[in-house]
């Protein structure tokens, strides 16, 4: 009995094998043909980019100096030199201003979506008027900012661009985040309430830090549309040329304000300000991109 059940049970087992085989030299297909599509794709994004990269550094690495960082703005567009301090000063004061406003809100905002709204009707309205401020021009957003602040006041001035950049950077925050926290798993939220957690401590201790990096690169994506917009900046905030501190009271400029500005003048001199001023963009993008990543990268370690 024992050896028919053996010789009947061997051509299933034959069978299994075969079939397995056949599944896993399709898997490896597969496998390989959605890497080198994935890869050649990659190669595909990289040589514009690299294009790019190279076209800007080389032409901006020429202007760059100590003085073109920390001088005035020349009024004369004829005049060769220096230097791009106030756009600098202005970038880093407009952008963070507008960072510490919509971010915190934003983060805010996809917790409460997240954890507490979920499918309710203000959640849901919430979602849908991010997706519609998502795709809102740039201008319009400076426009409205115009009519809402620098009418009422009376007067171009700094904190008018952090408005405007703030509510760009408002929806691409809360969208962001909201999907980096749907990634954590319920089984978190699920082992601290067993141990007698309340919500809003489990949100705090347990969901957030693990969600901190997604939250990092969706606030960083933020801050670097927020940086390169132009439109509403010279809306708002106007352009001037020498550094103004002061937030409310007077106009100011950034890096993107003057990138347009000089770029557009029939002046070699202007148009080396202006990749000057896009080299220094990218580096100031690119070390607070490193600097994120180098605090996210800590917690981590502390946490663990």
């Amino acid at each position: 009995m024992t050896t028919m059940q053996n010789s009947l049970s061997r051509p299933k087992m034959e069978s299994v094998d075969l079939s397995r085989g056949r599944l896993s030299w399709r898997r490896r297909l597969v496998d390989r043909s959605g890497t080198t599509a994935m890869a050649a794709s990659l190669l595909v994004a990289l040589v514009p980019l690299g294009f790019v990269i190279f076209e800007v550094v080389s032409r901006g690495a020429g202007v760059m100096s100590l003085d073109f960082l920390t001088a005035e703005i020349p009024r004369n567009y004829r005049r060769p030199g220096p230097g791009m301090g106030p756009a600098i000063m202005g970038t880093l004061l407009i952008t963070g201003i507008a960072a510490l406003m919509s971010i915190p809100l934003g983060i805010f905002g996809a917790i409460y979506l997240n954890e507490y709204g979920k499918k309710s009707r203000l959640a849901s309205f919430i979602r849908s008027m991010s997706d519609v401020m998502t795709g809102v021009p740039s201008i319009m957003m400076g426009l409205f900012i115009y009519l809402t602040w620098v009418l009422a006041v009376g007067q171009k001035n700094g904190f008018g661009g952090a408005l405007a950049l703030a509510c760009l950077m408002l929806p691409i925050v809360i969208r962001s985040s909201e999907e980096m926290l749907r990634l954590v798993p319920d089984e978190l939220r699920q082992g601290s309430a067993a141990l007698g957690a309340r919500k809003w401590r489990t949100t705090l201790t347990v969901v957030v830090p693990s969600a901190l990096p997604g939250l990092i690169s969706g606030s960083l994506l933020a801050i670097a549309r927020a940086a390169g917009e132009t439109a509403p900046i010279v809306v708002t905030t106007g352009i001037i040329f020498a550094t103004n501190t002061d937030m409310f009271n007077g106009g100011n400029t950034t890096l993107a304000a003057q990138i347009f500005r000089n770029a557009s003048q029939p002046f070699a001199a202007s148009v080396d300000r202006a990749w000057g001023a896009a080299l220094t963009l990218v580096v100031i993008v690119l070390l607070f991109t490193i600097l994120s990543r180098l605090i996210a990268s800590r917690f981590a370690t502390s946490r663990s």
